[in-house]
Formats: structure tokens, C-alpha cells, sequence
């Protein structure tokens, strides 16, 4: 029987921890289950506990509702493992929580985009127009980023984790605006353009092939947004953990996805060393930047 749950709250309550102490690490080691935590439980991921049985591996699935959640829950021992972070967001968590969760295995990276209802191509887009990006601190980034690749924002500087701070108005062709999230499709009726994440393109129906613009996921820069499977630092070398991320590249897996995903994202198959590199990276960026 599959164990799937949806958890509403950031530190799951002490019933619940005790029933999961029961089929904790030690089962996991021996090859039995593993708890996993995502934030997106789709078809991939059924793709995924169906190759992991054949595999001797029993797959206990937490779908968490918001991304606060995954990491703590992995911190308390609540789970074994998640999948649903790239690592500058592992890199946000570990410097704000002095902590140590570690990649164990590449998955994807999704490029992100600049959309629009009233231009069809990038050149359309006025000097002086308006684009919406998300507010919060990663994705705002890598947001910045993308608008400075395409020619629209200049940077003061080579910031590690860029703001609207760092824009020099002076030299950008356009300017910026700042929303959630959430809220950065929805604005497409009122700005030149925005910068939507995967996640919220399918709920607003916009054609992640309408991008007039998007990051490009071999450039070195975009390595940070790399997604990855996450162990705690002890668990590392795991080796029931190492086969999951082998078995996430299972074809049948990689097929459910790109359907998923609607070919939206690309593969990426780095190794562990090289992710906790670009993840160290990543951290000296965030505390320097302090």
C-alpha cells in the first residue's frame, strides 16, 4: 500500500512522528523503505515508487503543501530523503539554518521564462515597459538574471544573488516590478512582460513554449537551480539513497516526467561531489552577500 499524505503544517506533530519511527533509517538501509518528502506528487513520482518496488525498495511518499516544509521535516528525522528543491534554495535554507542537508543526486533543471500578452517577440517589448518578477529572494535572483541575459535590465556589479537593488535604472531598458509568485502570471494582463515559474504556468494556461525568453540550463550560471535530491550530511553515502537517485534516471521515469512537465524540463546528470561544489558555492554567495 502506498503512503502518501498531504501535511499542512510546518513541524508535523508529535503522533505523527511516532508513527513513522517505525520504519525509520535503519529499515531504509537495509533496502526496505525509504521516506521520501516532495512538494509535487504527480505521475513521475508514481513512475518513480513503481521502479523503486522493482527494486526492492518501498517508497514512502510525503507530499508537503508548501516548500518551508521538506527540509525541516528531513532536519527532524521525519523523512529520509526529498526531492523538490534546486540547490540555491538548499543553499537558502542551510546558511539561514546553520545546517548541513547535503545533494545526493541530480534530477532536473527547469528554465525559467519571460512571458507576455501584448508582445510576440523580445524586440517588441518598449524602452520604459514594465515586467513583473516574483518577490522573494531566490527567484527574484534568478528573475534579475534572465531580464539581464535578454538585454532588458542592466546590473550594477556581478552581485552573487542580484535585487532590484541592483538594477541601474539609468542603463535598463525596462522597468521592474515586484509580486509574489504566484501572482507574476496573473499580471500579465497589465505589464509588458513577466517572469512565471514552471510551477504556475499550467494553473494560469500559459504555453510554457510562449516564452519569448528563457534562461539557458548549460550555461554555467544556472548550475544554482540544478534540482537534487537531498539527504542529511550523515546520510550521504547511503547506499539504498545513491541507488534512488539511479533509479529517478530510469527511463520509464524520465518519460513520465517530460509528460509531466510537458518537456519543460531538462535532465541533468551531475555527480554528488559536483553538486555539493556548486552548493558551497552557492552558500559563500548567500553569506557574503549578508
Amino acid at each position: 500500500m502506498k503512503f502518501r499524505r498531504t501535511l499542512a503544517i510546518p513541524v508535523l506533530v508529535a503522533t505523527a512522528a511516532l508513527t513513522l519511527t517505525a520504519c525509520g533509517s535503519d529499515d531504509a538501509e537495509s533496502g526496505t523503505v525509504v521516506r521520501i518528502g516532495t512538494t509535487d506528487y504527480d505521475r513521475a513520482f508514481e513512475v518513480f515508487e513503481q521502479k523503486a518496488k522493482e527494486n526492492g525498495i518501498t517508497l514512502e511518499v510525503t507530499n508537503f503543501s508548501d516548500y518551508k516544509q521538506p527540509n525541516a521535516a528531513l532536519a527532524q528525522k521525519q523523512i529520509d530523503l526529498n526531492l523538490f528543491q534546486h540547490l540555491q534554495f538548499l543553499g537558502q535554507y542551510n546558511v539561514a539554518s546553520s545546517d548541513t542537508l547535503t545533494p545526493i543526486g541530480s534530477t532536473y533543471i527547469v528554465p525559467l521564462g519571460l512571458y507576455s500578452k501584448k508582445h510576440k517577440t523580445l524586440a517588441d517589448i518598449p524602452a520604459g515597459g514594465e515586467i513583473a518578477i516574483p518577490n522573494d529572494p531566490t527567484n527574484q535572483a534568478r528573475a534579475l538574471n534572465v531580464l539581464a541575459a535578454a538585454g532588458l535590465v542592466k546590473l550594477s556589479g556581478t552581485p552573487a544573488q542580484p535585487s532590484t537593488a541592483d538594477i541601474d535604472r539609468g542603463a535598463s531598458k525596462v522597468t521592474v516590478t515586484t509580486v509574489d509568485a504566484a501572482q507574476t502570471a496573473l499580471s500579465l494582463a497589465s505589464v509588458d512582460g513577466a517572469i512565471i515559474n514552471n510551477t504556475f504556468l499550467e494553473r494560469s494556461g500559459v504555453d510554457p513554449k510562449s516564452a519569448l525568453f528563457k534562461d539557458d540550463p548549460k550555461d554555467p550560471g544556472a548550475e544554482p537551480y540544478i534540482n537534487v535530491i537531498v539527504s542529511r550530511a550523515e546520510d550521504k553515502d547511503n547506499a539504498t539513497y545513491r541507488k534512488l537517485t539511479e533509479i529517478w534516471k530510469d527511463p520509464a521515469v524520465a518519460a513520465a516526467h517530460a509528460e509531466t512537465t510537458k518537456g519543460t524540463a531538462v535532465a541533468v546528470d551531475r555527480p554528488a561531489a559536483e553538486l555539493e561544489q556548486i552548493l558551497d558555492r552557492v552558500q559563500q554567495g548567500i553569506r557574503s552577500a549578508k
